[in-house]
């Protein structure tokens, strides 16, 4: 056993059980990361098209960048148990924070097309609120 966590030694502690519909909520997160990321990665082109946006080399190679996150934070949760779950889905929250703020600043700046900024940032910012509710359970 682990001190203190009565986990036996190379078991990962176990994480707060994920209930019904926030749990279907999360894993359809993690699965809609992989859809984004494999889309990104394949037609790159295609995604700058369909948010508004001039593709270019440079803008494809930053999609497919985005694409690589995507698709490990989606498949980290996936594939993942107990705490390390818990560890992935508290990773893809900050990263889904960070791209809900730098959406929200390019809005107020006004600097990318209003659909393409709002657009995101709404796809971020909707992610927000289900890993938040996961992590405010693990808290209590």
């Amino acid at each position: 056993m682990s001190a203190g966590t009565g986990t036996p030694p190379g078991e990962p502690d176990a994480a707060p059980a994920e209930d019904g519909a926030l749990a279907v909520a999360l894993r359809g997160l993690a699965a809609g990361r992989i859809a984004l990321g494999v889309a990104s990665i394949v037609a790159p082109h295609a995604m700058a098209r369909a948010s508004g946006v001039r593709p270019s080399p440079e803008l494809g190679y930053m999609t497919r960048i985005f694409g690589a996150r995507a698709i490990a934070l989606g498949l980290g949760y996936l594939t993942a148990r107990g705490a390390e779950r818990s560890r992935w889905q508290r990773l893809a929250l900050l990263v889904d924070a960070l791209d809900t703020a730098h959406g929200a600043a390019r809005l107020v700046r006004g600097d990318l097309p209003r659909p393409t900024a709002l657009g995101y940032t709404a796809l971020t910012g909707a992610y927000m609120p289900i890993g938040a509710t996961r992590l405010a359970r693990d808290l209590s």
